[in-house]
């Protein structure tokens, strides 16, 4: 018999490439990871690893057994969810991540609904990168979180997490007034017009301000101004949707929001829509949906989403 922990040690090592990564995530020494595996491999009964420098990579007949694995392992949390949906009320703790300008946005009148809705709830948040939340998802550190992606940076498939939608929201080029004054008298006024070319064109030799190199806001910006004809010559790097702002109004360059940060637009900033969006969704565990808290924090998102946001939301 195939013990459900080994296989989790094994699909880890497929998603995170090291046993010292799996070590790290899962709280155990790397020995005890190799030590686990060398079980599994016996209960197999075939080779499941192979040795390629100093990494181990999966066998073929590893890789099928982990497909398997994200099968057993789905559906032992389908069974755990319905399992809660069968004890009254909901409570306990329900650890949240986020990604940063969801903060302000969205996340306070989400926990505000679930208060008002589920008292004995006690939501836990974090920070965290959207390109972090499924290892940290199967990891078991978070329960839910506020993922997002962009246009030209679609999410990777992951068969380890289940999403929903919650919003898409256009994104928007942020420059300066005074730029843009002084581009007009140096280029004449624009000729106008609505594709990616035409309206970041004009900002091919300008300064740019974009997301930390790593990140899909910094990837998105790249990828943009490659499609619209030209490399963004960049100056700063920051996450802060803010601080592009406060530095676009200024003269700094130009840069990418999203329509969820431009209720807060300085004095002297210009904010010109996008043929560009990004999609925020809520994601958990495969076969985690049916959890209560699970399901009750969707539900309190798009409720603050309806209330709180001016994207347009989605239905599943």
């Amino acid at each position: 018999m195939l013990d459900v922990r080994r296989l989790h040690m094994l699909r880890e090592l497929d998603r995170r490439g090291t046993i010292a990564a799996v070590a790290a995530a899962l709280n155990f020494t790397a020995s005890a990871v190799s030590q686990q595996l060398g079980v599994l491999e016996r209960e197999a009964g075939v080779p499941l690893l192979e040795r390629s420098g100093r990494r181990v990579v999966l066998t073929p007949a590893g890789r099928t057994l982990v497909t398997h694995a994200d099968a057993v392992l789905e559906r032992l949390e389908l069974a755990v969810s319905q399992l809660a949906g069968a004890r009254e009320g909901i409570g306990g703790p329900l650890r949240i991540g986020t990604f940063p300008s969801g903060g302000p946005a969205i996340v306070p009148a989400t926990l505000a609904e679930l208060a008002l809705r589920h008292p004995a709830l006690e939501p836990m948040l974090q920070e965290i990168d959207s390109a972090r939340v499924s290892d940290s998802l199967r990891a078991g550190e978070l329960d839910v979180a506020l993922v997002h992606d962009y246009d030209f940076v679609p999410a990777s498939p992951d068969t380890t997490v289940d999403q929903v939608p919650l919003l898409d929201e256009p994104m928007y080029l942020a420059t300066g007034a005074a730029a843009e004054s002084a581009q007009t008298q140096a280029s004449g006024p624009a000729a106008g017009g609505d594709t990616l070319a035409e309206l970041l064109g004009p900002w091919a030799m300008s300064p740019w301000i974009t997301a930390r190199e790593g990140t899909t806001g910094h990837a998105m910006a790249v990828r943009a101004c490659q499609a619209a004809g030209f490399q963004p010559r960049i100056r700063h790097q920051v996450n802060d949707f803010r601080t592009v702002l406060a530095l676009a109004a200024i003269g700094q360059g130009a840069g990418f929001v999203p329509e969820m940060a431009t209720a807060h637009a300085p004095e002297g900033v210009v904010l010109t829509r996008l043929p560009l969006f990004r999609r925020s969704r809520v994601a958990f565990r495969a076969g985690g949906g049916a959890h209560p808290a699970i399901a009750a924090f969707v539900a309190a998102a798009r409720t603050a989403v309806g209330v709180t946001g001016s994207a347009s939301l989605l239905a599943t």
